[in-house]
């Protein structure tokens, strides 16, 4: 199964899946409120707001699984999101992205090796894939920055 054809309810609880962002450029981070990683989400916001009109969308899942850095419920994520960092990309709902229940997007991104050769689980909460418009995936690191040049370079190159 695709990316974008895994169901997957959106923060609000409507009943979705990715295939709006299907033939886009999309970055998707699995995301978390109390986490020291947190404040990736200003540059997040700057991505979209700077990409968006170009066909690029920025795409969140909220995860608990790190040290629990992610306890609220849907109402709580999305009020931190919107008024702390503005945040306008699309969030949906919180998930596993590692283990027993791993939702089948991770389960497929989990795939991808990054430019430091890791392949598999993901490491901690703000890991990031750049899916380009043709299917490719690209993987990022947690500690890669929205700002970070490379990630900024892969962003305009598939655009």
């Amino acid at each position: 199964m695709s990316i974008f054809h895994a169901p997957i309810a959106r923060l609000d609880g409507t009943e979705s899946s990715l295939a709006e962002f299907e033939g886009r450029v999309t970055l998707l981070v699995n995301v978390a409120s109390k986490c020291g990683l947190t404040p990736q989400y200003t540059g997040l916001e700057e991505l979209q707001k700077t990409y968006g009109s170009r066909g690029f969308s920025v795409v969140g899942f909220p995860c608990n699984q790190f040290l629990g850095q992610e306890p609220g419920t849907a109402e709580e994520i999305q009020e931190f999101c919107s008024t702390t960092y503005g945040v306008s990309f699309p969030l949906f709902e919180k998930i596993d992205v590692n283990g027993e229940h791993q939702h089948p997007i991770y389960a497929e991104l989990c795939a991808t090796t990054d430019s430091e050769g890791h392949t598999g689980e993901i490491r901690w909460n703000f890991e990031k894939f750049l899916v380009a418009r043709d299917g490719t995936i690209t993987r990022f690191g947690p500690l890669v920055t929205p700002e970070d040049p490379s990630l900024v370079s892969a962003i305009e190159a598939a655009l």
